[in-house]
């Protein structure tokens, strides 16, 4: 992946009088917290050390002279390291980890044979309970159709989801697995320890399950979109399968309405040809957000 050089000083993005901004400084830190504007600091750092340049013409900036003065960590914050020698600070209580179609129907080895997805669910297992305990909420976006959906998918996602002229949303799959993701079945039920992680978190009020009835989680008022608005999040972690697909699909609508979006690359995973995942990571990382792994969470890669 392309490291893009440090900024030579602290740098603000975004619009410096609302609460959509990031603040970026030498040291590697991107503050996604929208706690503390720079103008704010500046004032703070010049307090602190007796120095008033707004009345000092030709003064020089305390904060271009002292690559080292950064915000505080303050409570309900979390550091974490990600790809290009950055660390990213987020609102815990503001963040959440949205886990896409990790069901049976794209994981069982009796419906697929998905190694690399069936490798996403041990960082799955250790991480959603390391996030939960930071207050970060745990959003299971998944298929699961109603009947009335069957009748506004549009005809690309039918004929997408209908392979060698049989079958398709809402057919009934072997054994008892049920009508393919149809709300309810089988198939659709989370993947193994998965769906007893969910559970757990369920009870503790951490965790939720948003169905969706596209490849994106979020297009036109979904149901994770109005979620997200309701509970203030700003700040989306992402895993998942199919990486290039509904994992892309809604990383990017998320991009696109100004959410920040950092993918989980050791928790993320496809069937496609090589070149599809590392599209994503490449962008994830270069473009649209920001690249972490679960890998080291113990030896505080999350910490």
């Amino acid at each position: 992946m392309t490291s893009r050089a440090l900024v030579p000083h602290p740098v603000e993005y975004g619009d410096p009088t609302s609460n959509s901004f990031w603040v970026e400084y030498p040291s590697g830190l991107v503050d996604l917290s929208r706690s503390t504007h720079l103008k704010d600091l500046k004032a703070s750092a010049e307090k602190s050390l007796g120095i008033d340049t707004s009345e000092e013409p030709g003064a020089q900036d305390i904060l271009s002279v002292d690559a080292t003065i950064a915000p505080s960590l303050l409570p309900g914050h979390l550091d974490v390291p990600v790809s290009g020698e950055r660390t990213i600070r987020l609102d815990t209580g503001k963040s959440a980890v949205v886990i896409i179609d990790m069901q049976n129907f794209f994981l069982h080895k009796d419906l697929r044979d998905h190694p690399k997805g069936l490798a996403c669910v041990d960082p799955l297992m250790t991480v959603v309970p390391f996030l939960r305990e930071k207050s970060v909420k745990i959003l299971w976006v998944n298929w699961g159709l109603t009947t009335a959906e069957l009748n506004i998918i549009p005809p690309s996602l039918v004929r997408g989801f209908s392979k060698h002229n049989s079958g398709g949303f809402g057919s009934t799959l072997p054994g008892d697995f049920g009508k393919l993701l149809m709300r309810g079945e089988k198939n659709s039920e989370l993947y193994g320890p998965l769906q007893g992680l969910y559970e757990d978190g369920k009870d503790k009020g951490t965790d939720f399950w948003i169905h969706k009835n596209r490849m994106s989680g979020i297009w036109d008022q979904s149901h994770l979109e109005n979620f997200l608005r309701e509970n203030g999040i700003t700040t989306l972690f992402f895993a998942g399968v199919n990486a290039d697909q509904c994992v892309l699909g809604t990383f990017i609508d998320a991009y696109y309405r100004g959410y920040d979006c950092i993918l989980l690359e050791d928790a993320t995973a496809t069937t496609s040809p090589e070149g599809g995942y590392e599209n994503v990571v490449y962008n994830a990382g270069n473009s649209y957000g920001f690249v972490t792994s679960t890998e080291k969470k113990s030896h505080d890669k999350i910490y």
